[in-house]
């Protein structure tokens, strides 16, 4: 596993990447990161994290980044369903909860989810901005939740311009 500790409009953002993916995205002062190295490398030569750093670049002048790098996010295989289905959200969009659960609802050929378990899921996404769990809002379009703390959810929805209710 290789890590990149990047600077951001968010503070400091740590990333990692192992077998030609992109396996983390952490705000520094986030939820559920992971441990850090003490020295932390500013440099690397993993062309993942160089597309990676690159993808950032365009993403934080406000523009649509364009396809991901290759990612690959750790966790069950329910966590992962759900996060293939934040891939899908398109830059400046924004969807639900209640919309992730009927989606996936269908996909599986049952009648309803659990929007709170889709919730509880997307709280986990370790791929931050790369997985966009900041592009999903209440149903009436509210801020809910965000690891990376609401103050940087609403960065992110104005960069982006996507409407939100406070």
């Amino acid at each position: 596993m290789s890590g990149l500790l990047l600077d951001s409009p968010l503070g400091p953002l740590w990333l990692t990447a192992e077998d030609g993916a992109l396996t983390g995205c952490w705000l520094t002062r986030g939820r559920f990161l992971p441990p850090v190295p003490a020295e932390p490398p500013r440099r690397t030569d993993d062309p993942v994290l160089e597309a990676a750093r690159a993808w950032l670049k365009v993403y934080f002048s406000g523009r649509d980044p364009g396809p991901t790098p290759p990612l690959t996010p750790k966790g069950t295989s329910f966590q992962r369903e759900v996060w293939e289905q934040l891939a899908l959200i398109p830059w400046g969009a924004a969807t639900s909860y209640g919309a992730l659960a009927s989606t996936l609802a269908a996909k599986r050929g049952i009648p309803k989810m659990s929007a709170r378990a889709v919730g509880g899921a997307v709280g986990r996404n370790p791929i931050s901005l790369f997985l966009p769990c900041h592009r999903v809002l209440g149903a009436d379009g509210s801020l809910t939740g965000y690891g990376g703390g609401l103050e940087n959810k609403i960065f992110l929805l104005r960069l982006e311009g996507i409407p939100f209710r406070p």
